[in-house]
């Protein structure tokens, strides 16, 4: 991710550490370690403390993917699902197996201290979904079947993004990608 200025920097290195560590590893310590900020721009940037930087970085992290989503989908699901999948190798290839999914981390790694952040989790995942039943509504797939296969994309492409890191090879998402990808052109012949 490109750095700017200080608060940038903290904010892109918060999405960072949610990638690698999940939310409990990130510390205002290890947030000003890795964007190498002084001490007391935490708390200039950043009034709230730890939790208003989780929630910015969240918010930042849901939004950056929610519009590669968004892009691809308004080229039909198959554009949405090869960006989507596109996007999960590239963070995994670039972070060597590293990174995973930032909201993803939120809404299963977080401390108790990070249950005000489950809506925006919620709301993320919400508007990734919206965007892929979009794509399948223009595809001609009836709504109720858009939101089933919406809410199969996500969770695939999250849980293969998983299976990723784990076995250190992009194999499983590669997998999900072409079975889903197969999946779809028969759902929009019917």
């Amino acid at each position: 991710m490109a750095r700017t200025g200080t608060r940038d920097k903290m904010l892109y290195s918060a999405v960072e550490l949610l990638r690698e560590r999940g939310a409990a590893g990130v510390t205002v310590d290890a947030v000003l370690a890795r964007s190498k900020s002084p001490r007391g721009s935490v708390y200039h940037h950043f009034p709230g403390g730890r939790a208003q930087l989780m929630s910015e970085s969240l918010t930042l992290a849901g939004e950056a993917i929610g519009a590669i989503i968004e892009h691809g989908s308004a080229a039909g699901s198959l554009a949405a699902l090869d960006r989507f999948g596109a996007f999960w190798t590239t963070i995994l290839l670039e972070s060597d197996y590293a990174a995973g999914c930032p909201v993803v981390s939120v809404a299963v790694g977080g401390s108790p201290d990070d249950g005000h952040l489950q809506p925006a989790v919620a709301e993320i995942f919400q508007r990734w979904h919206d965007a892929l039943v979009e794509s399948f509504r223009s595809d001609g797939v009836e709504p109720e079947r858009a939101q089933r296969l919406a809410t199969t994309a996500v969770a695939a492409v999250e849980g293969a993004v998983i299976l990723c890191r784990v076995r250190r090879s992009t194999v499983p998402l590669d997998e999900v990608i072409a079975e889903l990808a197969d999946f779809f052109r028969t759902v929009q012949r019917i």
